[in-house]
């Protein structure tokens, strides 16, 4: 390291024995902890720092006069150093140069100047601060410091000259040695030398702390002769190998000379080589024809180039995933068509489109061996079982299960792994997957396929379509592999909220089952056979201590969630449980080795029954009320129903009529051009009808109309809600309030046409949960009722219209 005039002027006048006063001799500096490199004075040092602390003492430095005491870590792994963790004897350095990095550290060059010991630390905090005194050195002269400074020189010129001999050193530059010739001063010699010898940071830590320049120079003359020691007797090693190999094999000297050091030191032993259990390991991999040719070749490239070539880490890595792969171990499926419709009953209550695609998988296959996997879509909203019965078709089917979230992901390289060119290659997640399962036919589940991005880096669904293509993944081309992997024996299960952001090629290669929303019956069932045994049982309770009625359980439903789920249901019924595991846990103490009288038995805690009168006291105040959708029928409000991501819903829409000389139309609530549209043609319709509606057909020019719909903050839109906006405009300009326990969808047209929409059972559903009994559905769509539960039908009055006629005269009574 270069040495500093200013430093070496310091250092002299150290050395001196001058009159100096105890404010010199003793400072307060900011500490600048350094991680395994021992400054000697006369330094100058760059430093990158990265640490909040330090860089807090490099400003307070920079803000007095610069100067800061370096020092030595013990451990250099250590993130926040106390002074325990600390030498004690360090330099004072001065901050020459400072570099703030993009990276928010800082680059600062030192200057070391003189030897400082601490005496107590100043203050811990915001960074370490200490009162250190300088240390003087103690000068050497005389024939024997003379000529032990010619050793040293001597000695260092040698291993200067002889480190090619230990590649892995860091190299000494010859340059430095005119340096040295030059420096007359003992102490200051011992100082550079020590700077640049690769020696522990323990022995350098020595070296720094010896304040005798003859003994320094002593204890660094018998650390060059170590060195020298060490270099000859790897230039021994070296000369051995190299005759016993001769000029044909030099390539290999690496390789050679780690065996003749394992030989040296006593560890060799005798082992199977690396091309010998990849070779075993391919054998017995069962790989097909092409991908044994292809591992062979990659094996003899491995056998060909020196064991610590980089390509042949490259090529290991490769080797590794191709014998990892499950090229031909499979799980027997599991035939009896009774024992998997029984599992998959005892996991799952309803669902019963998709227990029947299962049995019939089952059946085909227990007539066909040849058939191949299905690529099933699960469509629904959140918690309503889809990724769960995944894992209970794995076990109804006795095949491993993997499952691959996509949420988030948008780089083609995660579907189709990476070429090896790059550097920390690998395959991409579907290969990932099949390793782990073990077998080359698992249950795969591809997680919120809907939730998938895509930018510069390519984009994912492409990446999938032919892996979820029955027809070509028989061959499926992984990037990182570059050879084909069957994956037609894969039973591919996908689960989405919405199709809509699924591209329609991907969509198209998918046999899609819809998820709808559970009734009341279904949720109660489900927290009777599932949810309640589950929290009982991860809240440390029991059914002999905790029971919940009935009438709790449809409390819950009906004012404590409104989800087509039963994931903020299991919350619930977990809140309750943690409340009353609290009363138990308090109260055990009262039990433990308490006996009953009568049987002597020991007592246990009373059974906390839960009823729909106690909710409230473990909840709190309802979050929803169940009934009518608006407690009150009022001129310029109706009640709609959508379609979200999360089922179905029940949405208010609002109309004012304001004075005005256009009939401006306004449109609020964050609503989408779809939904915009939609309200223009409902505003149409009712012009025309004017007459028929009892309102005055010139109202468009002394009157403008607001069309709010509530929840603003969440973007709304399709063409659904047609029917709904021209009931609230027809009753706001009527002054005929809308029936409070009427709901209705449907798309209008001009002429007062009832269009079919999608999500019929999902919006009725939401309907029936709201309490809503009276519901208006477009004619077309009459066979979407079919998939309605027959106990929800009969609770509910359903009006098919075909014209927006119809709606009104049922929502208005004109």
């Amino acid at each position: 390291m270069p040495r500093s005039s200013r430093s070496s002027q310091r250092k002299e006048e150290a050395e001196t024995p001058t009159t100096t006063t105890s404010s010199r001799r003793t400072q307060v500096l900011p500490v600048v902890p350094v991680r395994e490199l021992v400054l000697f004075p006369g330094m100058v040092v760059p430093l990158l720092l990265g640490r909040e602390k330090t860089i807090r003492a490099v400003h307070q430095a920079l803000h007095r006069d610069s100067t800061v005491f370096a020092v030595t870590q013990k451990d250099s792994l250590v993130d926040d150093p106390q002074p325990d963790d600390l030498y004690q004897v360090g330099v004072t350095a001065e901050i020459t140069q400072m570099t703030y990095m993009p990276d928010g550290t800082i680059r600062v060059t030192l200057e070391a100047c003189e030897r400082a010991r601490v005496l107590q630390l100043a203050q811990r905090d915001p960074f370490l601060c200490a009162r250190v005194a300088i240390l003087r050195t103690k000068p050497a002269a005389g024939a024997r410091v003379e000529a032990m400074m010619r050793g040293v020189v001597d000695a260092f010129d040698e291993v200067v000259q002889n480190q090619g001999v230990r590649p892995s050193e860091k190299t000494i530059p010859p340059e430095v040695l005119m340096n040295v010739v030059s420096i007359d001063d003992p102490s200051e010699l011992a100082d550079y030398i020590a700077s640049l010898l690769p020696i522990r940071t323990e022995v350098k830590q020595d070296l720094l702390e010896t304040l005798d320049a003859a003994e320094r120079l002593e204890k660094l003359y018998m650390r060059l002769q170590r060195e020298l020691e060490i270099i000859e007797v790897h230039r021994s090693i070296r000369n051995r190998v190299e005759k016993e190999m001769g000029d044909a094999q030099k390539e290999f000297i690496l390789r050679e000379e780690l065996k003749a050091i394992q030989e040296e030191l006593g560890e060799h032993e005798a082992g199977v080589s690396d091309t010998d259990r990849y070779r075993s390991l391919i054998e017995e991999a069962g790989m097909p024809d092409e991908v044994k040719e292809r591992a062979l070749s990659e094996l003899g490239r491995l056998d060909r180039m020196p064991y610590a070539a980089p390509e042949g880490v490259v090529i290991r890595s490769y080797l590794d995933w191709l014998v990892a792969l499950p090229w031909s171990k499979r799980t027997e499926d599991v035939l009896d068509l009774e024992k998997a419709a029984r599992i998959l009953d005892e996991d799952h209550y309803g669902l019963e489109k998709v227990k029947e695609r299962v049995v019939e998988f089952l059946a085909v296959r227990k007539l066909t061996r040849d058939h191949k996997g299905p690529i099933l879509c699960f469509v629904g909203p959140p918690g309503v079982g889809k990724t769960s019965i995944g894992k209970s078709i794995a076990r109804a089917l006795g095949r491993r299960f993997h499952r691959l979230s996509l949420g988030g992901v948008r780089d083609e390289a995660e579907i189709r792994g990476h070429r090896r060119t790059y550097v920390g290659a690998l395959p991409g997640r579907i290969i990932q997957g099949i390793r782990t399962a073990g077998t080359r036919n698992p249950v795969f589940m591809l997680d919120e396929i809907d939730k998938l991005g895509a930018d510069f880096r390519g984009d994912p669904s492409a990446a999938l379509l032919e892996a979820l293509d029955p027809e070509q993944n028989t061959a499926f081309s992984d990037h990182y592999l570059e050879v084909p992997f069957d994956l037609s024996e894969v039973m591919f299960i996908l689960t989405a909220n919405l199709l809509d952001t699924v591209p329609p090629a991907l969509r198209d290669r998918m046999e899609i089952i819809q998820f709808s929303g559970y009734i009341e019956d279904e949720k109660v069932e489900i927290a009777r056979r599932f949810l309640v045994p589950k929290q009982l049982k991860e809240n440390g309770l029991s059914a002999d201590v905790l029971c919940f009625d009935e009438s709790a359980v449809r409390l819950l439903i009906r004012e404590y969630t409104r989800e087509a789920g039963v994931r903020n249901l299991e919350r619930e019924i977990a809140s309750i449980c943690r409340k009353v595991a609290r009363k138990v846990a308090s109260k055990s103490d009262s039990y433990v080795g308490t006996q009953d009288s009568g049987t002597g038995a020991q007592a246990r805690p009373p059974v906390h029954v839960v009823r729909d009168s106690d909710v409230r006291s473990y909840l709190g105040v309802p979050r929803f009320s169940y009934g009518r959708a608006e407690t009150g029928s009022e001129p310029g409000i109706a009640t709609g129903l959508v379609y979200t991501e999360c089922g179905g819903d029940i949405v208010s829409v609002e109309v004012a009529l304001m004075p005005g000389e256009k009939g401006n139309l306004i449109l609020t609530g964050q609503l989408g051009d779809v939904m915009k549209e939609s309200a223009q043609a409902a505003l149409t319709y009712v012009r025309s009808r004017a007459e028929s509606l009892g309102v005055d057909p010139q109202f468009y020019s002394k009157t403008d109309i607001h069309v709010h719909v509530p929840a603003g903050a969440v973007p709304k839109d399709g063409p659904s809600a047609g029917i709904t906006i021209a009931a609230a405009i027809a009753s706001a300009l009527s002054k005929k309030p809308v029936r409070s326990d009427v709901a209705m969808t449907g798309e209008i047209t001009l002429r007062g046409r009832i269009l079919p929409v999608g999500g019929v059972k999902e919006k009725v559903l939401a309907a029936h949960r709201a309490g809503i009994r009276t519901v208006v559905l477009p004619k077309e769509n009459e066979s979407a009722l079919e998939e309605i539960p027959p106990d929800v039908l009969r609770q509910i009055t359903l009006h098919l219209v075909s014209h927006a006629d119809e709606a009104l005269s049922i929502a208005l009574g004109v």
